[in-house]
């Protein structure tokens, strides 16, 4: 049986995932997210990753942000073959942000997929949701994250 505190932080990974991906659609207006009413091209498509039972899975990427690369390429590709990656990782509550090591792990995974961007989602009940770049040119837990409007990644 669970107890009330895997319960509480089952529900609160749940609600900030949901709004994590409320708030990406909120800011891209829906044109960018995988709306069937806007022209098919260029639409953000959210992947999560849940575990057993509604819980967190293992590893370092919450949701994934992947889109078609419609940009004009040369050599082995052509137009819409590449994708356009963004990570993010969600922290719901009062969860712990990433320590030096998790953002090591961030910045492997996104080199190993060319991801264009790491997010980090930071969402509390009752407050306003934020969303964090991460700094390519740090390696200080403290000023990894530097704060970012969705609307700019999701564009």
């Amino acid at each position: 049986m669970e107890s009330s505190a895997v319960k509480k932080a089952k529900l609160t990974a749940k609600w900030a995932t949901t709004m994590t991906r409320w708030h990406i659609g909120f800011k891209t207006n829906g044109k960018r997210l995988g709306s069937p009413k806007v022209k098919p091209t260029r639409r953000w498509q959210l992947v999560g990753f849940t575990g057993p039972g509604g819980r967190e899975s293992a590893g370092i990427v919450d949701l994934l942000a992947i889109r078609k690369d419609h940009r004009t390429l040369s050599g082995a590709f052509k137009r819409g073959d590449l994708f356009e990656i963004v990570l993010i990782q969600i922290k719901g509550g009062g969860a712990r942000w990433p320590n030096a090591d998790d953002i090591r792990r961030l910045r492997a995974v996104a080199k190993r997929y060319r991801a264009r961007e790491v997010i980090l989602a930071a969402w509390v009940k009752g407050s306003h949701q934020n969303f964090y770049r991460l700094d390519k040119n740090t390696s200080n837990a403290k000023t990894a994250w530097k704060q970012v409007d969705p609307g700019e990644i999701f564009r």
